[in-house]
């Protein structure tokens, strides 16, 4: 399935542009937000029975799934003792009208990047305790994004997913002797050392908004997301769109994601904490 991130400019037209840009001026949004206001976030883990690890997050009316499978394959060259991570996006046609079937596009894959880049860059998953055999067998964990309703940042809500995903998740124990793999009866939760957070803001006139809905991605002029670590270091920047940001804008935008962030990870651990009981 193909995609596209950020709705089509002419899906808005110039008056509503206008009445969004006027609002955002008085540090007002058009759904009633202020301007560094999260939509509200609903977290569920556990949704897919057969998956090691599985969440839906509903961010606004944005919502987004996210499975985890855990499967056996052979180490990258340059890291012979270290398992792997793999995201993958994928966008069906109901979710959004922008949304046509296809391989993925240009905008689908960036959103996988972006995801495995927070994860990958904070270091949230032990990779080298999924080695089986150095340099021959390693565990590959996949996360798979499915967005099943797209209005607005679908960057954040695939994160939030994908950590809640990965932190509910569950493989078989095992040992490796006599160059066998053998499973234990015995589950653990997956080699977890970190819960990273995106915080994404979108630049609308002069202005920094977070968490940009579906319009206010159709008129801004540029994009930042955030990825903040546990210890609440900046793991991770990303800029999207043609806008320039000013240097006090990155700095406005790292300290409030930092901020924000503590919020973001005390609603996964409890939706995390909640599946377990």
């Amino acid at each position: 399935m193909s995609m596209s991130a950020t709705p089509h400019k002419s899906s808005i037209i110039n008056l509503e542009k206008d009445d969004i840009l006027e609002l955002v001026k008085k540090g007002k949004r058009i759904d009633g937000r202020d301007l560094l206001d999260h939509r509200e976030l609903e977290i569920k883990t556990k949704i897919i029975e057969k998956a090691n690890g599985s969440a839906q997050v509903i961010l606004g009316n944005t919502r987004v799934i996210a499975g985890v499978q855990v499967e056996i394959g052979t180490p990258f060259l340059d890291t012979p003792d270290q398992g792997a991570l793999s995201v993958n996006a994928e966008f069906t046609p109901i979710a959004s009208p922008t949304f046509e079937e296809g391989p993925p596009n240009e905008d689908s894959i960036e959103l996988a990047r972006i995801v495995d880049r927070s994860i990958r860059e904070s270091k949230m998953v032990d990779l080298e305790k999924l080695c089986i055999d150095p340099g021959n067998k390693v565990f590959i964990v996949f996360v798979d994004i499915n967005v099943m309703d797209h209005d607005g940042n679908l960057i954040d809500a695939s994160t939030i997913a994908s950590v809640s995903a990965l932190l509910s998740s569950k493989m078989k124990e095992f040992e490796f002797k006599n160059n066998e793999l053998v499973y234990k009866s015995k589950e653990k939760p997956l080699p977890i050392t970190n819960c990273p957070i995106s915080i994404t803001f979108a630049k609308l006139g002069e202005n920094l908004v977070l968490d940009p809905g579906y319009k206010e991605e159709a008129i801004m002029s540029s994009r930042l997301t955030v990825g903040v670590n546990e210890k609440g270091h900046i793991s991770a920047l990303q800029k999207g769109g043609d806008g320039e940001l000013t240097i006090d804008e990155v700095k406005k935008a790292t300290s409030t994601a930092i901020e924000k962030s503590k919020v973001l990870r005390s609603k996964i651990s409890e939706a995390v904490k909640h599946s377990k009981d």
